[in-house]
């Protein structure tokens, strides 16, 4: 194999297929970047048997061949070159040769026959959304992903279209992070659990302008999101997932409409004197009266009390704790200035939601005095 291509494309694509790479895997060969030169084009894929990623390279392809080569070495490489135009060559025993400018470091490679082959998905369920979308839906839900492997189906998130409405949730058995789309009248309906992993790192690919698309095909196991020069497949988690639309109260006691900057620097400040153990250490959110709400925390460390001004429907007083980094998660990734915060009596959840509209819910469990 020989090709020909620039430093900064080399250096991208290779960034990009590190991503799904585990950089202490047990198996040797998925420490690796599959490096194909096929039909006068060239590929980079990263893969640890349940997230890949390719992309492609623009470069001139003089010999096809392929090759996997170990991806932090590559990288490092790569990074310390000392000219833009770029030479990779390999030899008939799997030597690479990385050349740039009078420097030339060879790393040992192994055949390709020996990396895994990435699922190939079929394409006749697809759906067209914006990168935008979706990179905004995953932020504002994937904190919320449970880190208990006890519990396959929620250690990812949930995407589910009805039809006209695109819902993405992640649970993790103390709160709910929701967020939602109007996507029309035509829009397929889909159900499925999608792993953390996979979703960080597509999110970190996409991009944030509004006229971007990806493709997102699936089949009853995979999930394959399409950006043109970037694919990311991974495998689907086995559900169902939880019945979310039964955890959200209905007809709440209590609603506190309040400016969300102002409560999350409140509950960010009463942080502060949290000790770790944020069970023991709550936040306490409490009503002085209908138009004041106290953020309080005390501790061994200090005490932190401060009021918001607040406008309440409802009749009944709230004396509540909760785990800060909860609270502080939700309100950070929210962009209106100002939410209503619904409670039902001192056990039960705050849900924090649109002052107008449904784009998204927040749930957080209150913590037991």
């Amino acid at each position: 194999m020989k090709i020909f291509c620039k430093k900064t494309d080399l250096l991208d694509a290779i960034v990009i297929v590190q991503k799904a790479i585990k950089t202490n895997s047990t198996v040797q060969i998925l420490d690796g970047i599959l490096i194909q030169a096929e039909d006068g084009k060239v590929k980079l894929t990263g893969y640890d048997l349940e997230t890949g990623i390719e992309a492609d390279l623009d470069s001139d392809v003089v010999e096809e061949g392929s090759v996997v080569i170990n991806s932090k070495y590559f990288g490092d490489v790569v990074k310390m070159l000392p000219e833009e135009m770029t030479t990779i060559e390999v030899d008939d025993r799997y030597n690479v040769s990385i050349i740039s400018g009078d420097a030339n470091t060879v790393l040992k490679g192994n055949p390709a026959d020996s990396y895994p082959k990435i699922p190939v998905i079929e394409t006749d369920n697809k759906i067209t959304v914006s990168q935008k979308l979706i990179k905004d839906m995953v932020n504002g839900t994937i904190f919320a992903v449970s880190k208990d492997g006890t519990r396959q189906y929620l250690t990812g998130c949930n995407l589910e279209s009805d039809g006209n409405t695109l819902t993405m949730v992640a649970i993790d058995g103390f709160r709910m992070a929701l967020r939602r789309a109007d996507m029309g009248t035509e829009f397929p309906v889909m159900n499925f659990i999608i792993p953390n992993k996979a979703l960080n790192e597509a999110a970190k690919i996409f991009n944030s302008d509004d006229d971007t698309e990806v493709v997102i095909y699936n089949s009853s196991n995979h999930i394959l999101f399409d950006i043109g020069d970037v694919r990311i497949i991974s495998r689907l988690l086995g559900g169902p997932f939880v019945n979310y639309n039964a955890i959200i109260q209905k007809n709440p006691k209590t609603v506190v409409t309040i400016e969300r900057r102002k409560l999350l620097d409140a509950v960010n400040r009463a942080a502060l004197v949290i000790m770790t153990d944020e069970r023991r250490c709550p936040v306490q959110i409490k009503m002085v009266d209908m138009n004041t709400l106290l953020v309080q925390a005390s501790t061994e460390a200090g005490t932190h009390k401060e009021t918001i001004d607040i406008e309440t429907t409802g009749d009944e007083n709230v004396d509540i704790d909760f785990n800060s980094k909860y609270l502080i998660e939700a309100l950070k990734v929210i962009e209106d200035d100002v939410v209503n915060i619904e409670f039902n009596g001192n056990q039960g959840p705050c849900i924090i939601v649109p002052k107008e509209g449904n784009s998204y819910v927040y749930l957080v469990l209150p913590i037991r005095r």
